[in-house]
């Protein structure tokens, strides 16, 4: 076999027609072996002789796509010096581009023997372990381009690829589950009938399933558990794992973008599949262990702010290589449109505590590629300080947990939450506005994957995770969840219909707020998990959505009115404003009226003493069409109709009048307290001064026209 010099840079394997470039760093290794892999089981060891700033390489003539490959380091294993070289260990490539097979949790993938926790294991790992890929990286992108959906013109639908296609009905069953699964034309026209512009996808990153929960007989199906930051999960693709799922992943974003739909990508960069000083060897802990992870004083063990078992060293130049690598390439590379930072508070953590200038930030907000596509934070972990809502940089955006607890809080009835929530609906200021960022800042969400679906949210009081198999101790306690009655499944038809009702109230609240809407997968046909509020490990029918049957979405589904309700905001720029309300008429227009202004259900403005009674739930809020203050594209004035929205969150029902002075004539055009949560045909018609009667628990909109 011919073996030259290579290149140290770009690192990993690249295939460029006639062989491969291998090339891995470590600053730990005395050696390091590339192994070919044979399906025989046999391998090729070539030692990378050639060294440039701790980076090893080698150029192989005639090495082509679809070789499995690892490596096998030679170097200092002492624990307590934050050292794990062991070279029985087959690692994979921190820069593989694909990775095939799965790990069998044999003993021979763990640096120590079981109950021996000091012991050192010398076994071979290869039969049990995945292997790197060499991937073609030529593809046909045609006239792909990301759609680059404005902010304000986003709504983000959070989906899982098996999940969300593994029980479709007009799918093949060999692309349930799979990533052609979502370039299906089913389930694409789904999306685009209910008005998403971006799919936000559970992580797609190679990730491990547990050891201990296959000993359960769980997965890890969530996906938070990554190994491999370039190369998309290999058991989603649907004809194979030797760089197969990259063409698959690749025609899926190529189809979402032709239907103008962005991918979004939910990313794990705060820790790795391998765990604790107790988790296996795969890569990055026999590479070179102290320059990846976070270490206690004793180094023999893991700082851990993430509850994984360990946490990547955010200081670490090469740490933030790779994060800043594998950004890039999944923009420039695979084409996605984004990412959700999952524990993003971690990222920032350069030494103890939480620091919003930390260095992942400042190379993010310079880099030209990974600077102009969304970047979304989980803006908390695990760790001291770790609930940073509010405090990310500029260029950020937020999931904002605020707004999902306030808004969980006032449907369910809590006093003292009317204050919060009108800071909530119209964007969070009291979050976002002091750092100079926008409503758009807040990514608003009432159910994500983590906790209970929507359906569960008003079907539950109590987790009930036995499933999981801790005795219900996992998830969250807390859920800010209320059952309406009764505890799970009833038959009961007032507590169902009072069910079906808050769902609407929380769709509804969801799109009339400003900022930016994200709904979970299946919530729009009041998807249940059976009260499991942490199925992470669930890969069955607990977690994947059931879709309805061609043609069984009739009228009066929660399915219909999330369209409606998606698409009324579409409709109308007032309640997708780029800046935050000013509680004043905008200059230069002829309206007197202030942009937006409240009142109690009596029609009288609200005062201080109506925001601080504890027993106040309910009421109007008038959106003025006519002061937007931004402009268009164009610089040109955005005018719109304007809205009276009006909240009933008691338990009683209560007449509302309609303000005078703010429009003589309104229509209503949504009520959650009607099956369908939208009159028939036109609403009816309603003048200043009157009195609607509003039901409990329920929301009323109405509409002046411009």
């Amino acid at each position: 076999m011919q073996v030259w010099p290579g290149q140290a840079y770009p690192l990993g394997a690249t295939y460029d027609g006639a062989g491969t470039n291998f090339a891995v760093h470590s600053e730990a290794a005395r050696r390091i072996e590339l192994c070919l892999l044979h399906d025989d089981g046999s391998e090729t060891a070539v030692e990378l002789r050639e060294t440039d700033a701790f980076v090893r390489h080698a150029y192989l003539p005639g090495v082509m796509p679809g070789q499995r490959y690892g490596f096998r380091v030679h170097g200092p294993y002492e624990p307590a010096r934050g050292q794990r070289c062991n070279s029985a260990k087959l690692l994979l490539d921190p820069y593989a581009r694909a990775i095939s097979g799965s790990i069998d949790w044999n003993e021979s993938v763990y640096g120590y023997h079981f109950g021996r926790p000091d012991s050192r294991n010398d076994l071979d790992s290869a039969p049990h372990t995945m292997s790197s890929v060499v991937v073609n990286p030529y593809f046909d992108w045609g006239d792909d381009r990301l759609p680059r959906t404005d902010y304000h013109r986003t709504v983000i639908y959070e989906a899982h690829v098996k999940g969300l296609t593994m029980l479709h009905p007009e799918l093949p069953p060999e692309l349930r589950g799979t990533y052609a699964g979502l370039a299906h034309p089913a389930v694409i026209s789904h999306l685009t009938e209910l008005g998403v512009t971006a799919l936000e996808l559970m992580p797609v990153h190679q990730f491990v399933n547990d050891h201990r929960l296959v000993d359960s007989g769980l997965n890890n199906y969530w996906g938070y558990n990554t190994i491999g930051f370039f190369a998309p999960h290999n058991a989603y693709a649907s004809w194979g794992d030797r760089g197969e799922q990259v063409l698959e992943f690749k025609q899926a974003v190529r189809a979402l973008h032709k239907a103008g739909i962005e991918v979004i990508l939910d990313v794990v960069y705060n820790h790795t599949a391998e765990g604790n000083h107790l988790g296996p060897t795969l890569s990055f802990r026999g590479l070179d262990n102290a320059s990846y992870y976070r270490l206690m004083d004793d180094r023999r063990y893991y700082m851990d702010t993430t509850g994984t078992g360990n946490s990547l060293l955010m200081r670490s130049p090469h740490v933030l290589q790779l994060i800043m690598d594998s950004l890039r390439y999944w923009v420039t590379e695979m084409h996605v449109d984004g990412f959700r930072f999952d524990l993003a508070a971690t990222l920032a953590r350069q030494f103890h505590e939480v620091d919003r200038l930390s260095s992942f930030f400042d190379l993010v907000q310079q880099d030209p590629v990974v600077s102009q596509v969304k970047l979304i934070a989980e803006p908390w972990d695990v760790g001291e300080g770790g609930y940073q809502v509010g405090n990310f940089p500029p260029l950020w955006t937020e999931w904002n947990g605020k707004y999902r607890d306030c808004v969980r809080d006032l449907w369910r009835g809590e006093p003292r939450t009317l204050a919060e929530f009108a800071s909530r609906l119209t964007g969070s200021s009291d979050l976002y506005q002091d750092d100079g960022r926008r409503p758009l800042a807040s990514i608003n969400f009432t159910t994500c994957h983590d906790g209970f679906t929507l359906h569960d949210l008003v079907s539950y009081n109590g987790k009930h995770n036995e499933a999981n198999g801790e005795n219900n101790r996992d998830g969250e306690s807390h859920n800010r969840s209320w059952n309406c009655g009764a505890e799970g499944d009833t038959d009961d038809p007032g507590v169902l219909e009072l069910r079906e009702r808050q769902m609407r109230n929380f769709i509804a609240t969801l799109m009339l707020s400003q900022g930016v809407p994200m709904l979970s997968h299946g919530d729009e046909f009041a998807r249940t998990q059976g009260g499991n509020n942490n199925a992470y490990c669930q890969d069955n029918e607990i977690s994947w959505v059931h879709w309805p049957d061609p043609g069984e979405d009739e009228e009066g589904s929660l399915l219909t009115f999330t369209k409606t309700m998606v698409w009324l905001r579409r409709d109308h720029p007032v309640f997708r404003r780029r800046r935050f309300f000013h509680g004043r008429p905008v200059e230069g227009t002829h309206d007197e009226l202030t942009d937006i202004a409240w009142f109690t259900p009596k029609g009288e403005e609200m005062i201080q003493r109506d925001w601080q009674a504890a027993h106040a739930k309910a009421l109007s809020v008038f959106l003025n069409g006519h002061a937007i203050s931004e402009p268009g594209p164009r610089g040109e004035r955005i005018s719109d109709d304007s809205f009276l929205l009006m909240f009933n969150a008691s338990a009683d029902e209560l007449d509302f009048t309609i303000p005078v002075n703010h429009g003589e004539e309104w229509q209503v055009v949504v009520d959650t307290a009607r099956r369908e949560g939208v009159p028939p045909g036109k609403g009816p018609m309603v003048a200043a001064g009157e009195v609607l009667r509003l039901l409990g628990r329920s929301l009323t909109v109405l509409r002046r026209p411009a």
